[in-house]
């Protein structure tokens, strides 16, 4: 049992901490604003993947595993919407870094993280590979302590990356830094939501 809550850990970790449209989203998005202001769009992405985990866990798993054509209409909507998401970010001015909420409609919230996340790949493989993974013993309440620490773990992740967006904003609010960040985050969030669109359709 040790061992299987040690795997479980690790691979909700590993998955959470990692790079990915969300954490790029959150690290923006707290540079810019601050961690306080974007603790509603992290609790948002951290509900919003964990009740898509819980869908894949106890039903949806099953229905995906006999219609994949619905994975990959996910896949590519999702993609759509993160290159959109990363323009955004890459032709923002930036020229100095906000935080005094002036621009509150350019702040993502707390139901664009829990949407976000149901239209991004990388939340959906995590939850697909996660549940094949430790559903092996077709024990339901395995399933439920996996969803469990994956909400724990997302979570502190998640605000991790929120707390050095943060950090980043006083190095950034000099010069053209902070245009130049966004330049690179918004590459970055179109490349990585491209390159896991291609690695889903690849991997088939």
């Amino acid at each position: 049992m040790l061992s299987l809550l040690f795997s479980m850990f690790s691979f909700s970790l590993s998955m959470s901490i990692s790079p990915g449209p969300i954490n790029l989203t959150i690290l923006s998005s707290s540079m810019n604003y601050g961690v306080k202001k974007t603790f509603g769009f992290i609790s948002g992405a951290t509900i919003g993947f964990t009740l898509l985990l819980a869908a894949v866990c106890f039903g949806l798993y099953q229905l995906l595993a006999i219609y994949p054509v619905l994975l990959d209409g996910i896949c590519i909507l999702g993609t759509v919407l993160l290159i959109w998401i990363g323009w955004n970010i890459f032709k923002a001015d930036g020229e100095k870094i906000q935080t005094n909420g002036q621009e509150k409609i350019a702040m993502p919230s707390f139901m664009q993280g829990m949407l976000m996340q149901w239209l991004n790949p990388k939340a959906w493989i995590a939850a697909v590979s996660g549940t094949a993974l430790f559903s092996a013993s077709h024990n339901q309440f395995y399933l439920a302590v996996f969803v469990l620490i994956y909400f724990i773990v997302c979570y502190l992740s998640l605000l991790i990356w929120g707390i050095a967006g943060q950090q980043l904003a006083g190095f950034l609010n000099e010069r053209h830094r902070a245009k130049i960040f966004n330049r690179i985050m918004g590459a970055v969030l179109i490349g990585i939501s491209l390159q896991m669109c291609w690695q889903h359709f690849i991997a088939r």
